[in-house]
């Protein structure tokens, strides 16, 4: 007869071990109900990574001006012209929203006046909302890119005059 620990035999604990080895386990624990239980760990694993909160974007970014081309979408960013305004571009690549929700309003229209630090819009990148801030004090001139159309890092979105 083969040897038992609590009622288990080797055999058992044995078999267990090595589940808990091949399925890479943490650890199995195997109680009597009363006040007897073996508990075969396999290797110690780290504890689970989580997600660091995703901090608002802040673009720290010389001014750029674009060219009248440009503004039209005819042409890309050229020498820049101080009356042309301030462009902004996408720091990040994802798909462009103009609203913090498809059913609330955008949060600027061409026309309207921003401060540096006012949330302009959100690039979604990785299922994760990023709000983007304005860079420059001013009045937006023109919204280069659609809602819900994908940018690129670098991509002209805005222009603030």
């Amino acid at each position: 007869m083969s040897e038992k620990i609590y009622g288990v035999s080797l055999e058992t604990i044995a078999a267990l071990a090595d589940i808990v080895k091949e399925k890479d386990l943490g650890e199995i624990t195997i109680c009597d109900g009363c006040d007897k239980s073996i508990t075969i760990k396999g290797k110690k694993c780290p504890p689970p990574i989580g997600m660091p909160p995703m901090p608002h974007i802040q673009q720290d970014m010389m001014p750029v001006t674009m060219n009248a081309a440009a503004k039209d979408g005819q042409g890309v960013p050229d020498v820049p012209h101080a009356s042309d305004g301030n462009l902004v571009k996408s720091p990040i690549v994802g798909t462009f929203y103009a609203s913090p929700a498809p059913d609330k309003p955008p949060f600027v229209t061409v026309g309207a006046r921003v401060k540096k630090g006012d949330v302009i819009m959100i690039i979604e990148s990785m299922k994760l909302m990023n709000e983007i801030q304005s860079p420059f004090d001013g009045v937006v001139a023109d919204i280069l890119v659609k809602d819900g159309e994908a940018v690129e890092f670098d991509q002209p979105v805005m222009v603030i005059k």
